[in-house]
């Protein structure tokens, strides 16, 4: 279990997310914010981001980062597209933003931009086996991105959003035909070089992510703005999309406003999105839209989970790592017993992080454990989970707090044997919160050790599943894994009694 936030600065609004991530689980938003600044207004008409606008972000950034500060977040990152690339005074602002939220704010490309999306839509709407066209409107730009067989085919950025059009082309209230006419000779020039990228391709779903794709399917089914979720996945009409941009364009913006899914300030920036959208559909001859509440957002999350990042928080510093295997040589350990037994039991503490929920720190005390857990082997064979605990107690561990090497300690005392009981002292003295950890590591530890009981590193990965609460361990390795197998499954008795939920220990067919 990792927890994430991604901070997105567009060009009409500041987006936050904080969510939680479990292998083979949907993401859970923990927390989600979301403010329309507008910045791209500024530097849409005079090449720079306002005063006025650097303020407001400022003070949007704090109010969320102290949201997801207090979720423990493991790893944020926080991105600003199309608006801020263009500025002459990104610096000035990135600056700014970057002493907010403690660490680097990116500027990021257009690309990059589309790698995101892609990545977010497939994180909450997978299309695995099916060529789809994803179309995400912005404030500054719009990128056209081809996802074949769960992966981004094309990736295209052009400076088509919904602020920089309204900017540029729309002054009157409502349009102008001239200025209708100027921004559709605008919108085709500019789609042109991604038209001929894409105009031969076939799609089995085109999927419109952003807020006036969000507002485009409202209106079309008339879902309220407060109801926006529900539109989620729905689908427009090409049809109805033009019927739309027609309604838009006769309307003034007051007017505009209290069409059903259109937001007040939606309503000042929708002609130019609805355009967009309407030129794709139609030059390229697509039946339809659906649209997708994943953004940028989204993609932030997936990417920081899909690479692990802040995950050193549970694995052991190179120091740390170091300094304990000197321990393992000094004490006869078999380091690539102890290695494996450590790798097996960050894999399951990992993937059984939504049934333990412990902080990602315990993790560190797991793999010090593992590592040492037979230590002890080294004074007398016969009771040497104890000799282990008496060893570490013992010995002198830089980079652990005394507290710390108790904890790991007691993990070793009950790799085997008998479980944590309030009988034994240096168990009954700890405190609540580290009573519950050396409980749920402990079925954990005792797992790992099973899987590599032949000390010959046959295991090579496990995969867990939890479905209708019981969970289903699924071991993948070479040779003979009975031994392996027989001496885990034993372990796992503790698991079940601790953790009061069946497991199932498998091997891979």
């Amino acid at each position: 279990m990792s927890r994430y936030a991604a901070i997105d600065i567009g060009s009409n609004s500041v987006r936050m997310q904080a969510a939680e991530i479990v292998p083979g689980a949907p993401m859970r938003i923990l927390a989600a914010d979301r403010e329309v600044t507008r910045i791209g207004s500024s530097v849409f008409r005079t090449g720079r981001i306002s005063d006025e606008a650097i303020e407001l972000v400022c003070q949007v950034l704090k109010r969320m980062v102290e949201t997801y500060r207090k979720l423990d977040v493991i790893a944020v990152r926080a991105v600003a597209t199309s608006a801020v690339r263009d500025a002459s005074n990104q610096a000035e602002f990135i600056g700014r933003a970057t002493e907010i939220v403690g660490g680097p704010v990116e500027i990021i490309s257009g690309p990059e931009e589309a790698r995101l999306i892609h990545l977010g839509v497939q994180s909450l709407w997978p299309h695995p086996k099916e060529q789809v066209l994803i179309i995400d409107v912005g404030g500054g730009s719009a990128e056209f991105i081809v996802g074949e067989n769960g992966e981004m085919k094309e990736g295209i950025s052009r400076p088509l959003g919904a602020v920089r059009l309204t900017e540029v082309f729309l002054k009157e209230d409502p349009p102008t035909p001239l200025e209708l006419h100027r921004l559709q000779k605008f919108i085709e020039e500019k789609f042109e070089p991604a038209r001929r990228r894409i105009n031969d391709m076939s799609f089995d779903r085109v999927i419109c992510t952003s807020a006036t794709a969000a507002a485009i399917v409202s209106a079309t089914k008339a879902v309220p703005r407060a109801k926006r979720d529900d539109a989620d996945r729905q689908r427009a009409k090409t049809s109805e999309v033009r019927r739309l941009f027609q309604e838009l364009t006769a309307r003034p913006v007051g007017e505009r406003k209290k069409i059903a899914g259109i937001g007040p300030r939606r309503a000042e920036i929708i002609v130019g999105g609805t355009a967009v959208f309407l030129h794709v559909l139609e030059s390229l001859k697509l039946p339809s839209m659906y649209y997708s509440s994943a953004g940028v957002r989204d993609g932030v999350i997936a990417d920081l989970a899909a690479r692990g990042v802040g995950r050193e928080r549970s694995r052991l510093s190179r120091p740390q790592v170091k300094m304990v295997e000197g321990m393992c040589r000094k004490f006869n350990v078999n380091v690539k017993n102890a290695k494996q037994v450590a790798q097996l039991a960050a894999q399951l503490f990992n993937s059984l992080a939504t049934l333990h929920t412990l902080p990602a720190d315990a993790g560190k005390l797991l793999e010090a454990a593992a590592l040492l857990h037979n230590t002890g082997h080294f004074i007398s064979d016969t009771g040497h989970h104890k000799h282990s605990a008496y060893i570490v107690t013992n010995s002198d561990m830089p980079g652990y707090t005394d507290r710390e090497r108790q904890l790991v300690a007691l993990l070793c005392r009950y790799h085997r044997k008998s479980l944590p009981s309030t009988r034994h002292e240096t168990f009954r003295l700890l405190q609540p919160d580290e009573k519950r950890v050396i409980q749920m590591l402990t079925p954990i530890l005792r797992i790992a050790v099973g899987l590599d009981a032949g000390n010959e590193q046959k295991v090579s990965d496990v995969e867990i599943s939890i479905v209708n609460k019981v969970v289903n361990v699924t071991v993948r390795g070479s040779g003979d894994l009975d031994l392996e197998l027989w001496a885990a499954d034993r372990a796992a008795d503790s698991f079940r009694q601790i953790y009061e939920i069946p497991m199932n220990i498998t091997r891979a067919k």
